[in-house]
């Protein structure tokens, strides 16, 4: 069994519940490299590598609460437009990022209604089980 800070390296191709694939380490051209434990991955899907040997390829099913947790629409947050220079610009249904005095946000511009702009901070994936298919190729 794998431990904590062991650097792999594995493929992965991760899709939804409707077979829509959302990430697919092949497309880079190069394994995906990271240290167990450090939190680059989900922990479900750390847990998942750690019991795989190398040369194994795993088959995973990470539950929403243990991906990005169930939608929620409370974190859709209403600005005024005024707050927003070019308000106009803002990409209706695409991600950006906002900067705060504390930190960068990434949400989805939902749209514009009596003034207000709405913005979505749940993750894109969120409300969403994952499935994982894994390849471990190295361990070290």
């Amino acid at each position: 069994m794998l431990e904590n800070g062991q650097t792999v390296k594995v493929d992965f191709v991760g899709t939804l519940g409707n077979g829509a694939e959302f990430s697919n380490s092949h497309l880079v051209g190069e394994p995906f490299q990271f240290t167990l434990g450090e939190g680059t991955m989900l922990a479900a899907f750390e847990d998942a590598v750690r019991a795989m040997d190398v040369g194994q390829q795993a088959k995973v099913r990470i539950p929403m609460e243990e991906a990005y947790g169930p939608y929620d629409e409370a974190l859709i947050e209403r600005v005024p437009v005024a707050r927003f220079p070019n308000a106009g610009d803002l990409p209706v249904g695409r991600y950006i990022v906002v900067e705060t005095p504390e930190e960068s946000l990434r949400v989805k511009v939902l749209g514009f209604k009596d003034g207000f702009v709405y913005f979505d901070h749940n993750h894109e994936l969120a409300g969403e089980d994952l499935y994982f298919t894994i390849d471990l190729l190295e361990a070290s």
